[in-house]
């Protein structure tokens, strides 16, 4: 069974997964935009904790200040990202409470 096309400019992972909800070896649509970020957790089964900083733009100050959100991403088992890396995820259906979204690709820094 290869990758299927998501319709992403992305490598597809060497490894291949059952997990249904993976969007190469599974079923689920993935939409909106790519974002990237750092793993902090991955404590949880399936799942892990992504954080992205950026910069917002003080008016009143003129300057710049740091800014950063943390994100509940599906992990499937064909990328297995652990703490440290540096991914890339996207958007899909809600697949809990508090998990919307579902790494695309480990990114090479």
């Amino acid at each position: 069974m290869t990758a299927r096309d998501i319709g992403i400019d992305v490598k597809p992972p060497e490894k291949e997964c059952t997990d249904p909800n993976c969007p190469f070896h599974g079923h689920l649509k993935v939409r909106g935009q790519i974002i990237e970020g750092v793993v902090i957790s991955d404590k949880m089964q399936g799942t892990v904790v992504v954080e992205r900083e950026y910069l917002r733009y003080v008016a009143k100050y003129e300057r710049y200040e740091k800014r950063r959100s943390r994100y509940h991403v599906h992990n499937p088992p064909c990328i297995d990202a652990k703490v440290g890396d540096y991914v890339r995820f996207m958007e899909c259906r809600p697949l809990s409470k508090t998990v919307s979204f579902v790494i695309i690709e480990k990114v090479e820094r």
